[in-house]
């Protein structure tokens, strides 16, 4: 089996890619890796405190690999720091970096790029699976998540919260992909097979944040809401 990292959002897709890694007697998953917000202590994107995550991987039974990065860093300060990081990991026998990524070409190729400098190969276990089928594939295999960051141009805030299954298909707008892989939004995994237990995690408050420079298309900022968990 080939030694290999797992970048681990806290969400979803990592959840199941890691499920089906697991599956897969080629690979022998040893590490996580996640970004860091260093100013909030909490992941990048997802907005989920430091200590659930932490959570996470003592429940899966797993190092965490952690790189703190500045807010908004720039492409050559997250390369570097990725780059480090994946150097001392590579110290360790890892060559393969996993993701859980599913059908944004442009950023597979960045990534593959990125690794190949590094001596890593990328692998995909999720790429270019059908959404829909994937939340139902993530209901039967007993991934447990909710809903905890909304991209407000999108979503309206009254979807942080709910859990992901099928009955979440029905309600979401047409123009929204049923795993947010546009960024619509983001979840975290409380509960899945491979945890030692569920985490018992409470809602908090909801919080609203605006980014410069969010929209591809305009290049104008707009917000997001993020549900704040906690033990």
């Amino acid at each position: 089996m080939i030694k290999t990292v797992l970048n681990w959002s806290s969400g979803k897709d990592a959840a199941l890619a890691y499920h089906l890694l697991k599956q897969d007697d080629k690979y022998d998953v040893v590490s996580l890796l996640t970004t860091i917000n260093a100013d909030k202590d909490r992941v990048v994107m997802h907005g989920v405190r430091e200590e659930l995550l932490d959570m996470q991987a003592e429940r899966m039974g797993l190092p965490l690999k952690k790189v703190h990065l500045p807010p908004s860093p720039g492409h050559d300060v997250y390369n570097n720091a990725m780059a480090n990081v994946l150097a001392e990991l590579k110290e360790m026998g890892i060559t393969i970096s996993a993701f859980g990524d599913i059908f944004l070409e442009d950023l597979k190729k960045y990534r593959e790029e990125q690794l190949a400098k590094a001596g890593y190969t990328g692998v995909f276990p999720v790429w270019g699976k059908k959404t829909s089928d994937m939340i139902q594939d993530i209901e039967d295999v007993g991934i447990e998540t909710v809903i905890v960051c909304v991209n407000e141009a999108v979503l309206g805030k009254e979807f942080l919260g709910r859990k992901v299954d099928r009955s979440l298909l029905n309600d979401l707008p047409p123009d929204v992909d049923p795993c947010g892989e546009n960024g619509e939004f983001h979840t975290f995994v409380y509960n899945a097979p491979y945890f030692s237990s569920p985490m018992p995690v409470q809602q908090g408050e909801v919080v609203h944040r605006t980014y410069p420079g969010t929209d591809p298309d305009t290049g104008k900022g707009y917000g997001f809401y993020f549900l704040d968990l906690h033990l």
